[in-house]
């Protein structure tokens, strides 16, 4: 099995040396692949990728800033692995959570993972945003009949080809909810383990805001008035 991990960058120079160096060097239990998007950035991260030195890393740039669904999409469409999982370039997330994701995967119980935040005092940056979090992943369950824990989340880790077949138009932020949307529709339930977080502050470079949360919410409910497709 080899595992495709899809990283976005937009502007992020100053994390994103660490953010390869960390990803790179965690110990995977299978073959893998880090298909990093250069999302249009107007810093030195096409200049960082250029230099770094590692077989595993897939650079791919971006003339002008197309917003991460379309930068997922770029990857998706680049990527050779069995399966795949999204790493963003923010050091929010641990890579090393990503063998965690993978156990009921290689264990034969489970095709999709997500990974499930628990929020605290150092793994949010406002209340407001752990609220409108939960707000919109309580908003899903209840559409769709699901207990999930967090839509919101990054890690989210199944089939490349699975992926592929759901079609995600959502350029920005509102792929994550499409995702998750498309999946529920489909009654294809994910798997979840604990992960760490720490999330980062607007200061830092916070880039979602409330009316991202606003479209995951529309996109959640056109999602579910939707026609399921027909399985071939």
């Amino acid at each position: 099995m080899k595992l495709s991990i899809l990283m976005p960058v937009y502007n992020e120079e100053e994390r994103l040396p660490e953010a390869l160096k960390q990803a790179l060097a965690v110990e995977y239990p299978c073959d893998v692949e880090l298909v990093v998007v250069n999302d249009g950035s107007a810093d030195r991260t096409r200049e960082i990728l250029e230099s770094w030195e590692d077989a595993r890393l897939r650079p791919i740039n971006h003339e002008r800033n197309k917003g991460k669904g379309a930068a997922i999409r770029t990857a998706v469409d680049a990527a050779d692995g069995d399966y795949m999982v999204i790493l963003d370039a923010d050091l929010e997330y641990d890579p090393k959570d990503i063998p965690r994701l993978l156990e009921p995967v290689l264990d034969g119980k489970a095709k999709i993972v997500y990974g499930n935040r628990s929020f605290g005092g150092h793994a949010a940056f406002s209340f407001w945003y752990v609220m409108g979090n939960k707000g919109v992943t309580l908003f899903a369950n209840i559409l769709y009949n699901s207990y999930i824990g967090d839509l919101e989340t990054c890690y989210k880790l199944m089939p490349l080809e699975l992926y592929r077949s759901l079609a995600i138009k959502s350029k920005g932020f509102g792929m994550e909810a499409e995702v998750t949307g498309k999946l529920l529709r489909r009654r294809l339930r994910p798997y979840e383990v604990p992960i760490s977080y720490h999330a980062r502050t607007r200061e830092e470079g916070k880039k979602i805001t409330a009316m991202d949360g606003v479209e995951a919410l529309l996109i959640l409910m056109r999602e579910r008035l939707r026609p399921v497709p027909k399985q071939r």
